[in-house]
């Protein structure tokens, strides 16, 4: 592994005034379990991950990491992963998630350039995971701070899971592959997001297959041309606690338009913050 992946998740995590350690005690499992629950929010009793799992996850040699603040020691993140298949070629990504008092400061990005370079020295170049994408932040944080690819559109990936972020609709994915000795990846980790421009593309005669109504509401549009943009919106996370009804609706539109582009081998190439996925017919033709 080269010491450049080494230093950018150093200097990620130094930024941000964390240190990303691997866990496999169960104390410090046992609050990543607890960090995990308040996120997620799962029903009465319930938890994303246990404390049992995460040790046996951590005593095979899988990835189980924290983010601990260097000013008062609070664990802030938190991330699993565990080898896929063929073995030890590539990580599974499962589950990441920073705190409330954590958010916005940078910490989901050092502890993903400390998975990097974990990984790296595991011999792994691949890891995946999966994310929805009706999430904008998340899909511009996977897709343009991380350079990490959608491969599949995945259906209701989970089934229902009725928890404080997804509701109780469908529990579409897109699964990403993060290329980690790729330039792009590289470029992201030294803090060079893949960058796009849906305003420029739509100057120069990118279709809009999916945008933002005057209601909030998905509006859809022509999906011809070369290159097609597909909008998500704004807080789909509370669209779903106000209006859940609309929140289906975007999950609907979406999954017909982005699942059906990709079906027909189209790829999506970037994420604009300003919400727009950019897919291109040119890369696959």
């Amino acid at each position: 592994m080269s010491a450049s992946a080494l230093d950018a998740a150093a200097t990620a995590a130094a930024t941000v005034r964390v240190e990303v350690q691997d866990l496999a005690e169960v104390s410090d499992l046992t609050r990543v379990s607890r960090l995990f629950a308040s996120i997620w929010q799962p029903g009465p009793g319930g938890r994303p991950v246990t404390t049992e799992l995460l040790r046996a996850m951590a005593a095979a040699g899988n990835y189980v990491a924290g983010a601990y603040d260097k000013d008062g020691g609070e664990l802030l993140g938190a991330c699993l992963g565990f080898f896929g298949s063929p073995a030890k070629a590539s990580l599974h990504s499962h589950i990441a998630g920073v705190t409330q008092q954590g958010i916005g400061r940078g910490i989901g990005f050092a502890l993903k350039l400390h998975q990097r370079a974990w990984a790296l020295r595991q011999g792994v170049t691949q890891v995946t995971w999966t994310f929805d994408p009706l999430v904008r932040r998340n899909a511009y944080f996977n897709l343009a701070k991380l350079a990490a690819v959608p491969a599949r559109y995945l259906t209701d990936f989970y089934g229902p899971m009725r928890d404080g972020i997804n509701g109780v609709g469908d529990t579409d994915r897109l699964m990403v592959r993060w290329e980690l000795s790729g330039p792009a990846a590289t470029a992201a980790a030294l803090g060079e997001p893949a960058q796009a421009d849906a305003a420029a593309l739509r100057e120069r005669g990118a279709s809009a297959a999916l945008s933002v109504a005057p209601d909030g509401g998905p509006l859809g549009g022509p999906a011809g041309g070369p290159v097609v943009l597909v909008a998500v919106p704004p807080d789909i996370e509370a669209l779903r606690r106000t209006d859940p009804e609309a929140g289906q609706a975007w999950r609907v539109a979406l999954r017909g338009v982005l699942s059906g582009l990709m079906a027909e081998e189209a790829e999506v190439v970037g994420f604009d913050r300003a919400g727009w996925y950019v897919v291109s017919r040119e890369q696959s033709s």
